[in-house]
């Protein structure tokens, strides 16, 4: 089935609720007075609704939530599925699980899966994959995602199957004792010291909202960062970077490296060039390592980096393999 024919299924499930306005509502905004006749669905909801032309006003299709309504006014809406609605709908989708088991899934993400149902990103995420692979999951605020990666980069990620679970996963990478490890190619050779620790705070630049910047805290807010580094290939062109974060802050090891003059190869955001074998931000989550939050026992994950990512260093002239 093709996604226009998944949609269009998902649009025959209609239910249409007449109301009238009352007295009391008179002259106040549409949404308000469908919020009232409809009190089990959220206002956001229902102006989904509105702005899709499936309320009525007098048998007339109004698709601005602010129009104003007159006391016995009727009131037609059909109840579809939106977008957003449908976003905690279990999807299946191949799911490469490296470790499983009763308590916790290790995810391999593949680059360009979303995390995390957003704006522009309502279905098709992990999230969704993962109520489909595990329905128990559903129970479990946010599937179980306890941190997340970045739509395009791959790599481990641990999930909880319980709410139990979840809270100890949490205060575990709080309390820093899970360890990541990421591999990276930046753009210009290595110079300086081989190993090299990043402890520079993170907030929103002040002259690009949609991107974070290294920030002065004693003028502007933005929270502690910091990210060993550690070079494992040197080339003409650009370096193969292990990275080590002891706190995991928004693009945290995208802005660190960009500080330094590295941006990463194909991070156009932080200033880095698309190249023929990478197009995406080479940025990829090796090494997953904890305390099982159950059973205490030692968990160790690798992930070895995927084609794309072989591809460029190949290409480049960087040499890596897992012992490094």
């Amino acid at each position: 089935m093709s996604e226009s024919e998944e949609t269009d299924d998902v649009l025959c499930e209609v239910e249409s609720r007449q109301f009238f306005v009352a007295n009391g509502q008179h002259g106040g905004r549409l949404d308000r007075a469908l919020v009232d006749a409809a009190p089990e669905f959220s206002r956001s909801y229902l102006q989904q609704l509105i702005e899709m032309g499936l309320v009525a006003v007098n048998t007339q299709v109004i698709r601005k939530a602010s129009s104003k309504v007159k006391a016995g006014d009727m009131l037609l809406l059909e109840l579809r599925p939106t977008p957003q609605s449908q976003a905690f709908t279990p999807q299946t989708m191949d799911l490469n699980v490296v470790f499983e088991d009763e308590h916790i899934l290790v995810i391999n993400k593949p680059a360009g899966l979303v995390v995390h149902p957003a704006p522009g990103n309502w279905s098709g995420t992990l999230l969704n994959g993962l109520l489909a692979y595990d329905k128990g999951i559903a129970s479990v605020p946010r599937a179980g995602i306890v941190h997340r990666l970045d739509k395009d980069t791959s790599g481990l990620m641990v999930v909880a199957r319980s709410r139990t679970t979840m809270d100890s996963l949490v205060q575990a990478i709080a309390a820093r004792e899970v360890s990541r490890q990421y591999l990276a190619v930046a753009h210009r050779p290595w110079i300086g010291q081989s190993r090299q620790t990043v402890d520079a705070p993170i907030g929103r630049d002040p002259r690009n909202r949609l991107r974070m910047a290294v920030v002065d805290l004693e003028k502007q807010s933005g929270k502690t960062a910091k990210t060993d580094l550690v070079l494992i290939a040197n080339g003409e062109n650009g370096c193969l970077v292990r990275c080590i974060l002891h706190t995991g802050r928004t693009h945290q090891i995208r802005v660190h490296m960009a500080s330094l003059g590295h941006s990463l190869v194909a991070d156009t955001v932080y200033g880095g060039t698309c190249l023929p074998d990478m197009t995406r931000q080479a940025l990829h989550a090796t090494y997953l390592a904890f305390l099982h939050p159950v059973t205490r026992e030692s968990i160790v994950c690798m992930a070895p980096p995927p084609d794309d990512f072989v591809s460029l260093l190949q290409f480049w002239g960087l040499r890596y393999n897992e012992e490094s």
